[in-house]
């Protein structure tokens, strides 16, 4: 007679969870940088985005990816992408969830970018592919601010809780997403080496500004079904942004011939694409010559997702993890139980919570205004946790087994789209250049960094020495960068490390419980443990309470 299933050793499924409520360090941060107002419908999302229904629209757009349809079947070019229902669905639930450019408004109030983060790292842990679309419509409105007609007629598209998959007019539709198109192939971060051409044209069938006829070819095009898309282009001032949208002010087609979807690693749902411009209308986004200045700050806030994307990775592997070890028995007793299990889980819990209070720290300094801390403090972030993420999931999934290596457990999936945040909007080495030159460029925001880890001081000896050992490497380096600057340049890996951790670690001591600073402490700044997660060098009564805050029992 065969067994029941009930009869069996077998891991409930994770769902019908509230992926915000059950997260305490997330709910913490959303009270600490005053964004209470809005737990409510936070709440509500973290059901959301654990019900069964949102957990099957997270399956379906990765085991059925875009297609590309370049023509209809009586040959006329049509050059669209054609998603799964789901993808639709997801969409809709984050534009609903006010992920896209709401907070950039007039009336958000004080905590909205902060709010809009905690969202972001909870829908994030559903799937990350379609989260794109979201992130450059978010990114794109620093942007904007180049041109004050353009944001005026943008923004409100943009900022709209309404979303419509459909090629249309822009100023016919309800809600509109942006996409990025700037990458080329002889190139990738040398922006510079730009060979897309834009012609001044006035009088385009445009709604407002100069409007000017591109013409080139694009590697990446992020979100590629998206209303308008930032393009750079050589203008005769110089290298210069543009908005280019898929359809016309008169209703009909501007040409945006894609040529194919990239096949990449992870993220099977948002495919980017290869786009060819020929006399494409764009409209010019701020002064010739003023474009990569233009994308700076799209790339800030494009860069700041990321941070929050990988955390909400994170956070999905630590609960999936935890969650199986709870409910998997093996030789007499839960595998949660066990000492060396409950190590892993804890240092895996640590990192997440780590990255989850710099995501939410950075997201708050945009409703704070600190420009100087953003400046240097994102891209640390961004080369820290996006990193760090990978090899996280990578412990995550072994947790679970032979099972954790199979896709339809979700883990698999979580750690194909891990490195995704590392190589957006710049590499490990362009994130930690960047670093440098806000040294060179901009010596206050490295100042400030400081001054906020500093706020730390005096409360654990081993963040104390960390803290001169950084400010003693900085002073250094900045000395010979005048004699040798590449000789600094070859350290500015480790200084971009060491400066996350040690960011991380005062955040930690001001805002979690002993247990959690204190074994941070010890294996990420005093260098106690191992390499490798499970080496926390503290007792089983330190994991278990470190275990607990990280997945409530």
């Amino acid at each position: 007679m065969a067994e029941s299933d009930d009869d069996l050793n077998l891991v409930p499924q994770p769902v019908d969870r509230d992926l915000f409520g059950e997260d305490t360090v997330l709910v913490e941060a959303v009270r600490r940088y005053g964004a209470e107002q809005h737990l409510g419908r936070l709440r509500d999302l973290g059901r959301q985005a654990g019900s069964p229904r949102a957990l099957r629209w997270a399956e379906f757009v990765d085991t059925n990816p875009p297609h590309l349809r370049t023509h209809d079947p009586f040959g006329r070019r049509v050059d669209e992408v054609e998603y799964h229902p789901a993808w639709h669905r997801l969409l809709q639930a984050g534009v609903r969830a006010g992920l896209t450019a709401g907070p950039w408004e007039g009336g958000a109030d004080a905590a909205a970018h902060a709010a809009r983060a905690a969202a972001l790292l909870v829908w994030s842990q559903l799937e990350t592919g379609h989260t794109g679309a979201l992130t450059t419509s978010y990114a794109v409105v620093p942007g904007l601010r180049a041109d004050p007609d353009l944001e005026k007629v943008w923004l409100p598209r943009l900022a709209s809780r309404a979303y419509e998959s459909s090629l249309r007019p822009p100023a016919e539709k309800l809600g509109s997403l942006a996409g990025l198109a700037v990458t080329e192939r002889q190139a990738g971060s040398d922006l510079r080496t730009t060979r897309t051409v834009a012609a001044p044209e006035p009088g385009g069938p445009l709604e407002s500004g100069e409007t000017y006829r591109l013409t080139g070819q694009k590697w990446f095009c992020s979100s590629p079904m998206s209303d308008v898309s930032v393009v750079l282009a050589h203008a005769p001032g110089g290298l210069t942004t543009f908005l280019v949208p898929r359809v016309l002010a008169d209703g009909s087609r501007n040409t945006w011939r894609l040529m194919r979807l990239k096949e990449t690693v992870g993220q099977r749902s948002g495919a980017a694409a290869e786009v060819e411009l020929a006399d494409t209308w764009g409209v010019r986004l701020g002064d010739e010559g003023r474009g990569l200045r233009v994308l700076t700050d799209i790339a800030a806030s494009t860069r700041l997702d990321g941070v929050v994307s990988s955390a909400g990775l994170m956070r999905a592997g630590v609960v999936r993890a935890v969650h199986h070890a709870r409910h998997r028995h093996a030789f007499g007793s839960p595998l949660a139980d066990k000492p060396l299990m409950q190590n892993v889980l804890a240092d895996l819990a640590l990192e997440s919570e780590a990255a989850t209070l710099l995501a939410m720290r950075l997201a708050a300094a945009v409703d704070a205004g600190e420009t100087d801390f953003l400046r240097v403090a994102v891209p640390v972030a961004k080369y820290w946790v996006s990193k760090r993420a990978v090899v996280l999931l990578a412990e995550a999934m072994e947790c679970l087994g032979g099972n954790g290596y199979v896709e339809e457990h979700g883990v698999a999936r979580f750690f194909r789209d891990s490195p995704a945040s590392s190589m957006w909007e710049g590499t490990g080495n362009i994130n930690a250049l960047d670093v440098l030159r806000a040294m060179s460029v901009q010596p206050r925001s490295m100042e400030v960094l400081l001054g906020e880890v500093d706020r730390a001081r005096g409360a654990d000896q081993r963040l104390d020495a960390a803290m001169d050992e950084v400010a003693g490497f900085l002073q250094a380096a900045a000395r010979e960068a005048r004699r040798d600057p590449g000789a600094v340049e070859g350290g500015a890996r480790w200084m971009v490390e060491r400066l996350a951790v040690v960011l991380q670690a005062a955040l930690l001591v001001r805002y979690a419980p002993g247990p959690v600073s204190s074994a941070f402490l010890a294996t990420r700044v005093a260098g106690g443990g191992g390499t490798l997660f499970g080496t926390l060098p503290v007792g089983r009564r330190s994991t278990q309470t470190i275990v607990d805050r990280a997945l409530p029992a």
